[in-house]
């Protein structure tokens, strides 16, 4: 936790915080700080600065608050990522967040198993939770937009081509030989497939659509690790 990130609920006035639960236990344990300390912090949707602190025991953690930071900017990014297995779902939205994406759309796909629209890390709950993570991880305040799209090609057809406008797609796809682009026209919309690829009709569909083939060599990469490589080629 590189950032205290204080919630809308946890101020007992506009400079004075409360806080209970995981972040007392984190500071607590890791940050090891005593009255009179500085951390971190920021609220969510504002702005960040330092958070003094005025008590910390079992019960609480206090702190009087300066924030006349702004959060940093987001990329223009929007991912659209094929729903992956829900152990790997928690760290690509976090790590998502974390790299400043602006928006995440979670897609079916042919190869998403529909068990994985059921599990408990597809909730909301689970899904914000990432996210708050995220931004404590990167030092900033801002999440992103978040969308769920059930179905494949209402998205693609309907959805995706707006995306697009005026800016560039991108489709990260083994065996098309094609390097990331030098000069990218902001937004940027990247589409990374699930475990295995898009199958043959999804890539027609995203190409039809107006993305572009991308990719990243010879190597399979895990999801996390190529969206940290994509996002370090392209901006």
């Amino acid at each position: 936790m590189n950032l205290v990130l204080l919630l809308p609920e946890d101020l007992v006035a506009r400079d004075h915080a409360h806080l209970t639960g995981r972040r007392l236990a984190h500071v607590r344990a890791v940050h090891r700080v005593v009255v009179g300390d500085e951390l971190a912090v920021g609220l969510l949707g504002g702005k960040m600065g330092r958070g003094r602190v005025l008590r910390l025991d079992a019960e609480a953690l206090e702190l009087a608050l300066g924030l006349d930071q702004e959060p940093p900017p987001k990329l223009p990014l929007t991912l659209v990522l094929a729903v992956p297995r829900p152990v790997v779902l928690n760290r690509m939205v976090a790590a998502a967040t974390s790299l400043g994406v602006a928006r995440i759309v979670l897609l079916n796909a042919w190869k998403v198993e529909k068990a994985y629209w059921a599990s408990p890390k597809m909730k909301d709950e689970n899904l914000h939770g990432q996210m708050l993570l995220g931004l404590e991880q990167a030092k900033d305040t801002v999440l992103p937009e978040l969308r769920l799209a059930r179905l494949f090609r209402p998205f693609v057809e309907d959805e995706l081509p707006e995306l697009l406008a005026g800016g560039t797609g991108l489709m990260a796809h083994p065996g098309t030989g094609e390097p990331a682009p030098k000069a990218l026209a902001a937004p940027v919309t990247l589409a990374i497939g699930p475990e295995g690829g898009w199958i043959e009709a999804e890539v027609q569909s995203l190409l039809k659509a107006g993305l572009k083939p991308l990719d990243l060599g010879p190597r399979i990469l895990r999801t996390e690790t190529a969206l940290a490589a994509l996002v370090g080629k392209l901006f």
